[in-house]
């Protein structure tokens, strides 16, 4: 679905009547043409795209969503992946969008997959700043990335949130930690594959020999939204680490609270045999030649003092077990 398509000269919009009229205006002295898709199909991208002249090994990656973000160099322009991501509160989930970029010296092509917005207000934006857009389609990019690697941020604090949380959760010996910690776990490096790839796309962008025609201004650009996204993916390994810590202390502190349990069991079997065991004896139905069986049979309180025998054996038994602190 076609977003937006506009024609900019001298840093100011004019938009074309149609597509078409785009990919020939562009080529024209001092103009550059930027068009906006929204999950196009393959034939709507090559309509859109027609008069672009994009390489089709481009185009076969552009109209496949869910890749890494990466920079492939295409002839005079190249085509970028960018992972957008969004905290959304109370659910310990992580949104993840995605753009692709075409960008040329007479064009660039943005395609959007997913509900983010991050791309919300940028062109309002940009629009309003002319001397940015007399630098061309790569100014437009560089506020895109700009605008994705900010976005990181809120999903960072979010996320020291939720390990805190979880970290309370696991001290106070809540049943549902060990859930919340694999669901954080799971969230953080879903985030970190999103963002890590880009560091190493914008290394080669801003240091290798292919972009010489960046200008000293524009590595400078770089440079910053590149350290940005470094000190975000460092923040990113050091949650997995803390994850990792959480997790072992939550695991340690499930075999204590099993092994109480256990205690706790084989204490109560062992007062509960003693009063079963004498009525078992006494039940059964058998004479005995053992002068102490007779005497307890035929005394008058026996029963009762059975009874009593085994009363006072289990709470001695349950009182050894509760100084010693499995009961």
């Amino acid at each position: 679905m076609l977003v937006d398509s506009a024609i900019y000269v001298d840093g100011r919009r004019t938009t074309p009547a149609t597509l078409g009229e785009a990919g020939r205006a562009c080529r024209e002295p001092g103009k550059f043409a930027w068009v906006t898709l929204h999950e196009p199909t393959e034939d709507e991208f090559l309509c859109a795209t027609e008069g672009f002249g994009l390489d089709e090994l481009a185009v076969e990656d552009a109209t496949k969503p869910h890749q890494s973000p990466n920079l492939e160099r295409y002839g005079d322009g190249f085509f970028m992946v960018l992972k957008p991501a969004r905290y959304v509160k109370g659910t310990e989930k992580i949104e993840l969008g995605e753009i692709h970029a075409f960008v040329h010296p007479d064009f660039i092509v943005t395609l959007l997959y997913g509900e983010d917005t991050a791309l919300d207000g940028v062109r309002e934006e940009i629009e309003g700043e002319p001397e940015r857009l007399r630098q061309g389609p790569s100014a437009i990019l560089y506020e895109i990335m700009q605008r994705v690697v900010e976005g990181y941020v809120p999903v960072v604090e979010g996320i020291e949130n939720d390990i805190d949380e979880v970290e309370a959760k696991v001290l106070d010996g809540k049943a549902e930690a060990s859930r919340s910690i694999h669901k954080l776990f799971r969230e953080v490096i879903r985030f970190h594959q999103a963002t890590k790839p880009l560091a190493g796309a914008l290394e080669r962008l801003v240091e290798s020999g292919t972009t010489n025609d960046l200008g000293p201004e524009a590595r400078r650009y770089l440079r910053r939204i590149r350290d940005r996204i470094v000190r975000v993916t460092e923040q990113i390994e050091g949650f997995r680490d803390v994850l990792s810590s959480i997790l072992d202390v939550n695991l340690a502190m499930v075999g204590v609270r099993q092994n109480d349990q256990m205690q706790k069991i084989s204490a109560w079997g062992a007062v509960l045999i003693v009063p079963t065991l004498i009525a078992g004896i006494f039940g059964m139905n058998f004479e005995s030649d053992n002068f102490w069986w007779n005497q307890l049979k035929s005394y008058d309180y026996g029963f009762e003092l059975s009874v009593g025998l085994m009363v006072l054996i289990s709470a001695v038994l349950y009182l050894r077990f509760k100084r010693s602190g499995w009961l």
